[in-house]
């Protein structure tokens, strides 16, 4: 397996990294949930430089996170065969959740750019913290696509352990759940990220060489 073809498997533990990272930097300094807006507007005005840094971050994360889920793609449609519906359908919800996660900051970004330039209000700044949460709540719907969509094509051809099947849909239910949606989306997607990746790299090394970029390029030169 070529050196890229190694790379892209762990793109979505690039993520996860990118997103811990992102989100540490862009929180610094930040004060509590109950924070006055006063308090806020003070955070935004000495910390906006974190912010925006935070903010990038975390977006090149889902970036990254898209590039996994074009890997994770390639390898549900080819267990899946036939319409790969169910793949595609993973593909839909992990390209609708990196999208509305990447513009969860925007928020923030908008009131930090703002203070820098021009005087912003303490409502304004509080207005624009919480538009983030719109984006989380549509990533968390959008999230059950992706974990129904892997774990039946997962439980119907065995790419992955079984077990792995019935994690997605149980995350899936979780997911559902108004309470602990958004902690299933946060806290457990990351972790799901991370043992995909890790599924994914173990079924790539057991690929045949043409299978590979080089080995289709060997084929085509062969047959011509």
């Amino acid at each position: 397996m070529r050196k890229t073809e190694r790379l892209r498997s762990w793109t979505g533990v690039a993520a996860v990294v990118l997103w811990v990272v992102g989100a540490v930097v862009g929180s610094s300094g930040a004060p509590s949930e109950s924070a006055s807006e006063t308090e806020w507007l003070a955070h935004v005005e000495n910390h906006a430089t974190s912010i925006l840094a935070g903010g990038w971050i975390w977006m090149a994360g889902w970036v990254a996170f898209l590039w996994f889920a074009i890997v994770l793609r390639e390898r549900l449609a080819a267990a899946e065969g036939g319409s790969r519906t169910f793949a595609n359908g993973a593909f839909v919800g992990a390209v609708l959740v990196g999208a509305f996660m990447m513009l969860t900051p925007g928020g923030e970004i908008a009131a930090a750019i703002t203070a820098e330039e021009q005087e912003i209000s303490a409502s304004a700044v509080a207005a624009l913290r919480l538009v983030g949460e719109a984006f989380i709540s549509a990533a968390t719907l959008a999230a059950t696509l992706l974990m129904l969509g892997s774990g039946v094509v997962v439980l119907r051809s065995r790419i992955f352990p079984k077990v792995w099947a019935w994690l997605s849909f149980v995350l899936a239910g979780l997911l559902l759940i108004p309470p602990v949606g958004w902690a299933a989306l946060l806290l457990g997607l990351p972790l799901w990220v991370i043992g995909t990746s890790v599924l994914v790299r173990r079924v790539e090394a057991t690929l045949p060489p043409a299978d590979t970029e080089a080995g289709v390029g060997a084929l085509q030169h062969k047959a011509a």
